[in-house]
């Protein structure tokens, strides 16, 4: 439904018709949905409850895998990991599944809200990178509550034909240059994460002077900003309604598919590498089909299906193997081992996240919210 392609790959793709795993349109060749290891699965039953956040699966692959198992799929959205978080601690939880990320993993892990999981059932597991797997047991170590389900960095979304020098820093999201034309994303490990680290400091910082240094450069850049925003940044920048803005790599990736004069990039300061893991809560009451779907978005062929249609970056190596040049050669869905050595992942901060959660009050308040 979605590709990330340029236009002369484009073409070659409509001349040629090599996206085998995907099918060509205009082609009879149906798409391939076929399970890449040769699993299939037996009737399961029942309903799966799942927690993601929005329009981060292909959803045609949940009526594949309601049709191969006979499980009932209730799939809820989430905007943030806070709200996940609130969910999974209500007394009447009904979720199977969620796919929170690594910082929010680690307070799952610590106050025992995590089913470990059986790697048995999850044979598929073997298509996810070492590479990825060695980062993620950074947060949930010898991966037995999680498996990684998509990652990406924090980076600078730019419009080209509105930036007229090079972008290589956080430095230019407070050039009074770009006034008015500036989005910060409204998220306070994020945003307070873009500004640590233009003042060299780590974004898991436990030092209130830092935090609060970084705050103050943030109040800063308020009479700059066009706005703090989430999805709409997106937007705005494919219609050139902004310079610059603090996004998220898929969302940039998909923003510069569909305008051509964006382009993206991790400053040199470095950034946040995140990771979203999927796991299984205890309030989970089908385990049988918990396992089987991670099995199944797992499978080489429906991941690489997947992370086509979302945008965002897949760990799946056999998914990768799939993949056209116009993913793998993208700096922005595949950054260099230079790019990654520069990015770190968010740990959960215990107590002294209240530090960040002031500091991010007032900020707001400073901008009338």
């Amino acid at each position: 439904m979605k590709k990330l392609v340029s236009l002369v790959l484009a073409l070659a793709m409509a001349l040629l018709c090599t996206a085998a795993f995907t099918g060509c349109k205009g082609s009879e060749e149906e798409a391939d949905y076929s399970f890449a290891d040769g699993d299939q699965y037996e009737y399961i039953g029942g309903e799966l409850n799942i927690l993601n956040w929005g329009e981060y699966i292909d959803e045609e692959l949940i009526t594949i895998f309601e049709e191969e198992t006979g499980v009932k799929i209730n799939y809820a959205k989430m905007t943030s990991n806070e709200e996940m978080l609130m969910k999974l601690r209500s007394p009447d939880c009904i979720y199977d599944l969620c796919f929170p990320s690594d910082y929010i993993i680690e307070q799952l892990i610590a106050q025992d809200m995590l089913v470990e999981l059986d790697m048995s059932k999850i044979p598929n597991a073997k298509n996810i990178s070492e590479k990825m797997l060695g980062i993620t047991d950074s947060f949930d170590p010898g991966n037995k509550y999680s498996l990684p389900y998509m990652w990406g960095t924090v980076g600078i979304l730019y419009n080209t034909k509105m930036v007229d020098e090079e972008v290589d820093s956080w430095d230019i999201l407070w050039n009074e240059k770009y006034a008015g034309k500036i989005w910060q994303y409204d998220s306070v490990r994020d945003a307070i994460a873009v500004s640590l680290l233009r003042l060299g400091y780590d974004i898991n910082t436990r030092n209130a002077d830092e935090v609060n240094k970084a705050k103050e450069e943030l109040i800063k850049q308020i009479p700059l900003l066009k706005g703090c925003g989430t999805d709409n940044i997106k937007t705005s920048m494919q219609k050139n309604k902004a310079a610059l803005a603090v996004v998220y790599s898929g969302d940039a990736l998909e923003a510069m598919d569909k305008n051509p004069n964006l382009a993206y990039v991790v400053p040199k300061e470095g950034s946040n590498v995140w990771f979203d893991n999927v796991v299984i809560p205890k309030s989970a009451k089908n385990l049988e089909a918990a396992h089987a779907f991670i099995n199944f978005i797992n499978d080489a062929n429906l991941a690489a299906r997947n992370t086509e249609y979302i945008y965002y970056s897949t760990p799946n190596q056999g998914a990768l193997d799939r993949l056209d040049e116009a993913y793998i050669g993208d700096e922005a869905y595949n950054p260099s081992e230079e790019t990654l050595s520069r990015c770190s992942v968010f740990h959960d901060l215990g107590d002294f996240v209240d530090v960040f959660n002031s500091a991010w009050s007032e900020y707001k308040s400073k901008m009338g919210n």
